[in-house]
């Protein structure tokens, strides 16, 4: 099988200890994370050859940023130097009623200002067979926009796969900007992903009988919403993350895959969440594993939900969970008893 490449930007994540507010701390946790970083590590974690494309700075927190993917096993050779600076974000870990936070520093970042040809790209898709980004990616800038659709040709041209994961941010763009160009990108698109509320803010499709604050989703409805986008756009796979909110701290958690033959729906997991940021990476990350393998589409929904559950009980955006214990938890074993 061959390479699987993402292409995004990764920033310096800070947070208070434990579950202080950003108000009362006076010291914070530096990590490193971005929404294609976060799944080009879980693939690199399962095995895969996984390379991970962007701009940093030619200075000491780029290179931290970049040290912090290869620690895991994410190729880095093909990063880019340039630009003023590192997107920061800041998280504050909500609980129970008190919802999480998250406030972004981004404007004007090295891989905001690159464009298409700041890059190899020939060198970056040698050997590759999977393309991956997200719609946080071309809301950045206009340039990202051009290079994400300029990107996804070439990756077509070479018989690629391409998957993206919609990701609406409104802190970025309007609406009706993020229609105009995900709609444009989504014909490149074999498998996208989101949730019920991307698909809403995006494309405008909407999950009837479904109320995600009240914890009410209609299974039928997200079915008819991925067949929409299947035939306004021609992607092969739509794939949902299913969220029911109980609180900041349990949620329950399942998925569902659509394809040629219908709607494949995961079990649904509880959930007391040690930290959710980086839950939908992890989900992108073991189901493009789970698709390049050639799971069967229950197997595959399966994978990609136990393994996103898990995440979100480890603390920071990467997901340090290994296949053996996902399939573990797919087998029914959710007890959390001591491994010995």
């Amino acid at each position: 099988m061959g390479r699987i490449v993402t292409f995004g930007e990764i920033m310096m994540r800070l947070n208070p200890p434990g579950y202080l507010r950003i108000q009362q701390t006076d010291e914070f946790k530096a990590s490193y994370a971005g929404g294609e970083a976060n799944a080009a590590v879980s693939l690199a974690n399962y095995g895969e050859d996984s390379r991970f494309v962007t701009m940093v700075p030619e200075n000491d927190l780029g290179q931290s940023a970049v040290n912090s993917l290869r620690h895991w096993g994410v190729d880095v050779s093909c990063i880019a130097r340039g630009g003023e600076r590192l997107g920061i974000y800041f998280v504050e870990k909500g609980a129970s009623q008190r919802a999480s936070k998250v406030i972004y520093d981004r404007k004007g970042s090295s891989v905001a200002t690159s464009c298409f040809e700041d890059y190899d790209w020939d060198r970056i898709f040698e050997g590759a067979d999977w393309f991956h980004f997200t719609g946080i990616t071309p809301a950045l800038s206009d340039s990202l926009a051009d290079l994400c659709l300029r990107a996804c040709r070439l990756a077509k041209d070479r018989g690629m796969t391409v998957s993206c994961d919609l990701n609406y941010r409104k802190n970025l763009w309007s609406r009706e900007k993020a229609s105009r160009v995900m709609s444009e990108l989504a014909k490149f698109v074999d498998v996208l992903i989101g949730n019920e509320e991307d698909a809403y803010d995006v494309f405008g499709f909407k999950a009837g009988d479904s109320d995600i604050i009240g914890g009410q989703l209609s299974h039928e409805g997200y079915a008819a919403v991925a067949r929409k986008i299947t035939e306004e756009f021609g992607c092969s796979k739509v794939a949902f993350t299913l969220r029911e909110s109980i609180s900041a701290s349990d949620n329950n958690w399942a998925g569902m895959l659509y394809d040629g033959d219908g709607a494949h729906f995961s079990r649904k997991y509880p959930i007391h969440i040690v930290d959710r940021v980086g839950g939908g990476d992890s989900f992108s990350g073991a189901l493009i594993y789970a698709l390049h393998n050639g799971f069967k589409s229950d197997e595959a929904i399966g994978f990609a939900v136990a393994a996103s559950c898990l995440k979100q009980t480890i603390e920071y955006d990467f997901n340090h969970v290994t296949i053996k214990e996902i399939m573990t938890l797919m087998g029914g074993d959710g007890s959390g008893r001591v491994q010995r």
